[in-house]
């Protein structure tokens, strides 16, 4: 897989807003670098659940479906960080 500089910016970009949207809906790490790094963690698992369960977003925009698919990834991750950690 080769990957030029605007595919990564846009992944880092998607990574640090879905990590951001996760850590409002169920809390979790604060800051650009945890963002980030919970967001693509969630676009792996979020890419997986949908992919697994059959779903396909269809909200306007490829970004916005990103965006939401890597969040629900995220806050899943999140929650069962809590779950095994706590």
């Amino acid at each position: 897989m080769n990957m030029n500089a605007q595919q990564l910016i846009i992944m880092a970009v998607v990574g640090i807003v879905a990590g951001w949207l996760a850590s409002l809906f169920v809390g979790g790490p604060s800051g650009i670098l945890a963002y980030l790094v919970t967001g693509i963690i969630g676009a792996f698992v979020g890419s997986w659940i949908f992919n697994a369960a059959g779903w396909k977003l269809n909200l306007g925009s490829e970004m916005i479906d990103w965006i939401v698919t890597s969040a629900i990834g995220a806050i899943v991750v999140v929650i069962l960080a809590r779950i095994i950690l706590f």
